[in-house]
């Protein structure tokens, strides 16, 4: 039976669903002019400006790095731009290793590449580019800039690197630059320079570069670019220039630096030289030296590994951290401070026996039945330490200390470098604090002061001191900072600061007592019998002069011997001066590291900076000086190694020549 359909019933329900369908249509399509209108009408501004955030990128523009000049504008750290070859781990789409497999192919890459791409990596952010090559050649861009579509996350970058075109001269003076590590980057970010090392790659880590790194780094600037939706900048839309780093004046005579590091030759030591009346560091030097270029990039392990293990510590800064016993080169502040104190006249004397004896305990000198008649221009001019051994114990331990102090020993000179080490200036209250564990060695003995008064004993000072007490004497008590910058020069405005601009104090003393005491300092190289006459015979200059030697280790009772001595246990050479002698224009201390007679190798160094600096004479020979008879040190049984302050005091031993 044939079915009859309800037509009426069939187009209602038609109707039905088309108004659902219609009703549905409009809902969607409210909802979206809804959407439009919420996203074009409401939240206009804010999505208007996330668009122009991925439009435009607020790029750091790195500041020049501020020159580093010697006093006469040689030119000792500046900067070039060369290209880099940078992975940005997180952007990679590949494994790192194949990447740079690829890469490869392309640049010359060399193990030593890849071992410090891994290093820098550890201490970088992975969102942050990490040098693989460095300086790459113009063909080598070409050949990357060809392929670079297939390697996402790698960048050829335009980057300033630094160079020290001198390389090893006064490298302890400028230091060096290197990648900011982790520890590093933390610091920054809690302080307040950092947006101002946005883009920033390198900071001072040693040296001037690090203790002027605010100075030398200048101000960030900022440009606005315009990016495709690939990345790549099309224009630059705005820029705040950035401001270069100040330049820094030294006052190193860098020819005068390079003399002395050759007259050094393959001995360690360190010698400072300072210019009296004004403070000026005419010369830094700490030897051995290194190669500051080889940090600018991040050091290789075998270079690393060759500086940090040489038993030679190339690394050390000696004249700032060095710690050395003065030996008789302390006698001209003891004898200063005998006529200061009203213990000596200058024509007072007696005849020396060649010994001392204190509670049973005999200091000899090193001349066997004495100097003959002494007086205290003799006592410096032989340097005799029976004097001294009677002077010290008639003055007593704290009336040395209280008028060394005022020289600088045991003092932080407040030199522009960082890690300046204070040294020891002992004294009764010194030994309570340093024995504080052993009751029985914290009381001050006769013997403890005999030591003292002829630069031995506890006394350990940094040769950065011994320079500056002496140019104080030679500047008649007037003090100067010592300082290596002389002139600040503003990046931008090229305006000049002096840094040291007037003298720091003045030590009250009597002129007629510095002129008897600068007297007999002639006399050491004037005066046939002075301990570094044969050093200075035919100068054409007066100079003010002293020399030492200080033992290494403890004799315990034996009589030193340096041939049968191991190398590095010898006795240290040291000498002090100032030229000319009337009106010093340079102070020099000088420490080499077991090298025996302070005549023999300290004091021909000395003169050949002299003869430079005062005559504009450059070493011309090889041939030695003759080597005169010296003073001898009485030391404790254990004495100040070289460069370490950690010693334990024992009893007297009979002394050895300088």
């Amino acid at each position: 039976m044939t079915e009859i359909k309800d037509n009426d019933r069939e187009i209602h329900l038609f109707r039905m669903r088309l108004t659902a369908v219609v009703g549905f249509v409009f809902i969607c399509f409210a909802l979206l002019v809804a959407r439009f209108v919420w996203l074009q009408v409401v939240k206009h501004s804010q999505y208007m400006a996330q668009a122009e955030d991925n439009r435009i990128a607020i790029v750091p523009v790195v500041p020049n790095r501020g020159l580093i000049v010697d006093r006469n504008g040689v030119v000792l750290a500046r900067n070039y731009s060369a290209y880099t070859l940078e992975i940005t781990p997180s952007k990679l789409e590949a494994n790192l290793e194949s990447v740079i497999d690829e890469l490869a192919k392309l640049v010359e890459i060399e193990p030593k590449d890849r071992k410090r791409f891994k290093r820098l990596l550890e201490e970088s952010k992975s969102f942050s580019g990490v040098p693989l090559r460095t300086r790459l050649t113009d063909d080598e861009v070409a050949r990357f800039t060809a392929q670079r579509f297939r390697f996402p996350g790698v960048e050829v970058q335009a980057r300033l690197f630094r160079q020290y075109p001198l390389g090893e001269v006064a490298s302890h003076v400028i230091g060096y630059i290197g990648r900011i590590n982790s520890a590093e980057s933390k610091v920054l970010e809690e302080s307040e320079d950092a947006t101002n090392y946005s883009g920033t790659d390198h900071i001072g880590k040693e040296g001037l570069e690090k203790s002027y790194e605010k100075q030398l780094h200048g101000q960030t600037g900022y440009e606005q670019v315009e990016r495709s939706a690939g990345g790549r900048a099309i224009r630059t839309l705005s820029r705040t220039a950035a401001t270069p780093g100040s330049n820094l004046i030294l006052s190193i005579d860098i020819e005068l630096q390079k003399v002395i590091e050759e007259a050094f030759g393959d001995f360690r030591g360190a010698l400072v030289a300072i210019e009296p009346e004004t403070g000026d560091v005419l010369a830094y030097v700490s030897r051995p030296g290194f190669d500051p270029n080889l940090f600018v990039d991040g050091i290789d392990s075998a270079n690393w590994n060759e500086l940090n293990t040489s038993l030679d510590r190339p690394l050390m800064n000696r004249p700032l951290s060095g710690i050395y016993p003065p030996g008789s080169t302390f006698k001209p502040y003891m004898a200063l401070a005998a006529l200061e104190l009203g213990k000596r006249r200058p024509e007072w004397g007696f005849s020396d026996p060649g010994f001392f004896t204190l509670g049973g305990h005999r200091f000899n000198d090193d001349k066997k039945g004495g100097h003959g008649y002494i007086d205290m221009y003799r006592s410096i001019v032989v340097s005799c330490d029976t004097y001294y051994y009677q002077l010290g114990n008639e003055m007593g331990i704290d009336a040395i200390a209280n008028f060394m102090k005022p020289f600088g020993f045991g003092q932080i000179t407040g030199i522009d470098l960082e890690h300046e080490k204070m040294g020891i200036l002992p004294s009764q209250e010194w030994k309570r604090d340093r024995f504080k564990k052993n009751r029985a060695a914290q009381k001050w003995v006769g013997g403890d002061t005999i030591s003292i008064s002829i630069g031995n004993g506890f006394n350990s000072y940094t040769p950065i001191q011994m320079a500056h007490a002496i140019a104080t004497l030679a500047n008649n008590g007037v003090i100067m900072k010592p300082h290596l910058v002389k002139i600040m020069e503003d990046g931008a405005t090229r305006a000049r600061t002096l840094t040291v601009a007037k003298e720091s104090g003045r030590i009250p003393l009597k002129q007629e007592n510095i002129d008897t005491i600068k007297r007999a300092m002639v006399g050491v190289t004037s005066d046939q019998s002075g301990t570094g006459y044969q050093a200075f015979r035919n100068a054409g200059y007066t100079v003010g002069g002293k020399t030492g030697t200080a033992q290494v280790v403890g004799l315990r009772g034996g009589k030193y011997n340096a041939a049968a001595t191991p190398e590095r246990l010898r006795d240290n050479a040291l000498f002090t001066a100032f030229a000319p002698a009337d009106k010093p224009r340079i102070a020099i201390a000088v420490v080499v590291e077991n090298a025996g007679f302070g005549a023999a190798i300290a004091a021909p160094i000395v003169r050949k900076a002299l003869d430079f600096y005062l005559l504009g004479k450059r070493p011309g020979d090889k041939t030695k000086v003759p080597v005169p008879q010296e003073d001898a040190n009485v030391l404790p049984v254990e004495a100040p190694a070289g460069v370490s302050s950690d010693f334990k005091p024992g009893g007297e031993t009979p002394g050895n020549k300088e």
